[in-house]
């Protein structure tokens, strides 16, 4: 159990500092700002709702990665550390593009932030919301526009995850999730309680991007690192 709470954890984390999450989760509460500048309490609502739309998204996202590296099930058996040495690779490639973007960021990286030509098109979906039952339903179409910039963590946990009885990963599945979107709830109670203003976040996180890319860069080529050299 430790060993595997020392692989999905940071690679959790480092999914839950991607901007790329933290920026939708500003434009939809700036969306439901507009539409209930006074309504508070609904902008919390929405604001969860829509959370929960990405946990319940991702989770089944996992799942079914789950699966799929099952499906291989023998292959990866007749040739499991090669796959763990895969994985790590992976790890370590996803981490030096972050890392990357601290010293030079470019808007739309490969494989760390998402594409530019999503942007606009995330935009228009995020001006629909207007309440809890809006953010949940655009919640769950969101989390497609969300894979290209934060999959490679959930692949690399799946693929870890594989060699356990499905019913086994379903907490581990549960516990990843609710470490990346840990970040999400807590911005939208800071909103909610006043200690923030929407544009405030999206400031921060403009201002911290690079920052942010350095941290998940380090957490997933850590991982990588450790996989390769069977440390966890």
């Amino acid at each position: 159990m430790l060993e595997i709470l020392t692989k999905i954890t940071p690679l959790a984390l480092a999914d839950s500092v991607n901007p790329c999450a933290i920026a939708v989760l500003t434009m939809v509460l700036i969306a439901i700002l507009i539409e209930n500048p006074e309504k508070k309490k609904k902008v919390l609502l929405s604001g969860l709702a829509f959370v929960l739309a990405i946990f319940i998204g991702y989770t089944v996202y996992a799942g079914i990665l789950v699966q799929f590296f099952k499906g291989f099930a023998a292959f990866f058996a007749q040739n499991s550390l090669t796959i763990k040495y895969i994985l790590a690779l992976i790890a370590m490639l996803i981490g030096a593009l972050n890392i990357k973007d601290y010293f030079m960021y470019k808007k739309g990286s490969f494989a760390t932030e998402m594409p530019l030509f999503m942007r606009p098109k995330l935009k228009k979906l995020t001006r629909g919301i207007t309440g809890p039952k809006g953010a949940f339903i655009i919640g769950f179409i969101i989390t497609l526009f969300l894979l290209p910039c934060t999959a490679g963590p959930l692949v690399i946990a799946a693929g870890i995850l594989s060699t356990l009885p499905f019913i086994a990963t379903i907490p581990w599945i549960l516990y990843y999730n609710f470490v990346f979107v840990l970040p999400m709830i807590i911005i939208v109670f800071l909103i909610f309680w006043g200690f923030k203003e929407v544009d405030e976040v999206s400031g921060w996180k403009e201002r911290n991007i690079k920052k942010l890319h350095l941290i998940a860069g380090i957490l997933l080529f850590l991982v990588g690192l450790a996989l390769l050299n069977n440390w966890i």
